[in-house]
């Protein structure tokens, strides 16, 4: 029986390579995606390849948006097998260092996205999640929101100080966990990955310039955690070296 993935922020970047490697592995992916047109003509392309992907219209920072895109697809699908946490945000890369660190309005916006999206969205979809015999949670994280490497100072992001994004990344890692905890002895397995420093707009054209990693490449982990086999692991934080410390 083919695979059904919903993968947030997918329109573009690391959502929509990982979207385009689980419809290469033969998944029906979903692309959700806040804008409609954004989201078609994602869709499109990849369609264009020969996949099977569907958009959804899905806003996270809205509760309403998240349950019709439920409504919908337990209409389309009647389950889904996979959950991608991708969508987030960091104004702070563009934010002038006068504003940082104790700018509150960055806490609120940068949480809002990157955690309490989360948590709405896995809260909702989850009924549909419980309708798969193997159901997988991916939240896109980062070692940014390691508190241990943010306290190493051998580790090449130590100097980095952008709070609200790191701080919104640990709360996701502490979802994931808490996750992991409830839904033990459920085949649905969840865990954290980071994809590493990518080439995307997430920090604006200077942190594209910068990054070391294509998105084709980044996306691998996500994909791997996607499709986990029976015996694979939950609660873990892993990226493509292995387990990353919390």
């Amino acid at each position: 029986m083919t695979k059904t993935a919903l993968i947030t922020g997918a329109n573009r970047g690391l959502g929509y390579e990982v979207a385009h490697q689980l419809g290469q592995s033969g998944v029906r992916t979903l692309i959700a995606a806040r804008d409609a047109g954004k989201g078609e003509q994602a869709a499109a392309e990849l369609a264009a390849e020969g996949l099977e992907v569907h958009t959804v219209v899905l806003d996270v920072d809205s509760a309403a948006s998240v349950t019709a895109a439920t409504e919908q697809v337990t209409k389309d699908h009647g389950r889904l097998d996979i959950l991608i946490n991708n969508a987030g945000i960091l104004p702070e890369a563009t934010t002038p260092e006068a504003a940082k660190p104790f700018d509150l309005s960055l806490f609120r916006t940068t949480f809002e996205t990157n955690f309490f999206g989360a948590v709405v969205v896995t809260q909702s979809f989850l009924p549909l999640l419980r309708q798969s015999p193997a159901a997988r949670i991916v939240n896109v994280s980062t070692t940014m929101g390691s508190l241990a490497d943010q306290t190493d100072p051998s580790s090449p992001y130590y100097d980095l100080v952008l709070p609200a994004y790191q701080t919104s990344k640990a709360a996701l890692n502490g979802l994931t966990i808490a996750l992991a905890k409830s839904l033990a002895g459920t085949p649905i397995k969840v865990n954290s990955v980071c994809p590493g420093w990518v080439q995307t707009d997430l920090g604006g054209p200077a942190n594209r310039a910068a990054a070391p990693l294509r998105a084709e490449d980044a996306a691998r982990i996500a994909v791997t955690m996607a499709l986990l086999p029976d015996d694979g692991p939950s609660g873990q934080f892993v990226d493509s070296n292995g387990t990353v410390p919390w």
